[in-house]
């Protein structure tokens, strides 16, 4: 993989994050140096994106469904867009309003993940109902804006994906999760 852009935002924003999201000193949120690149988390800390907090409304600690849902599906989650945040958030909040678990087989029913440049997503699966009707476009220079903090603030342990292929997923649902 390629390295990501260099980091092209302020450290205000970022100051505003930390403050508003409330993250702990223990976390130890940092902000990239210049030059650094998403690539570049020291040992024992992770990147995270910014508009994965201001667009996809991502909260830390992560909830127990999104450590699932990397675990599942195996990458980390500086693989994962902000628009598919979104995806993963609005999915959850859908779950809980109505009074349902969350789940990653109920996730898989709408969702299969597909490979894009480096960075993997959920494209709604064929025949089921789209849940998100409405998907934010204004994710800009979103790879440029990352900072740094403490592995801790997930629940698993994350690996890398390696840029391989993903298997098409064969697997029938039942019709009241999909729709059909």
């Amino acid at each position: 993989m390629s390295p990501l852009p260099v980091l092209k935002w302020d450290q205000g924003l970022f100051e505003q994050i930390t403050r508003g999201f409330r993250f702990p000193p223990e976390w130890d949120a940092q902000y990239p140096r210049q030059g650094q690149t998403a690539a570049d988390a020291p040992p024992g800390y992770i990147t995270l994106f910014e508009d994965f907090f201001l667009q996809g409304n991502f909260r830390l600690p992560a909830t127990e469904f999104m450590a699932h849902i990397l675990h599942y599906y195996g990458f980390h989650i500086s693989q994962m867009s902000p628009p598919d945040m979104v995806r993963v958030r609005h999915f959850e909040f859908l779950c809980r309003s109505h009074g349902i678990e969350p789940t990653v087989e109920k996730f898989r029913a709408f969702y299969q993940l597909i490979r894009n440049i480096g960075f993997y997503s959920f494209g709604n699966r064929g025949s089921a109902k789209k849940i998100l009707l409405n998907p934010s476009k204004s994710f800009h220079d979103w790879k440029m804006k990352f900072f740094f903090i403490r592995e801790e603030v997930i629940s698993i342990a994350m690996i890398f994906r390696e840029p391989d292929t993903i298997e098409k997923e064969e697997r029938q649902f039942p019709r009241e999760l999909t729709g059909t």
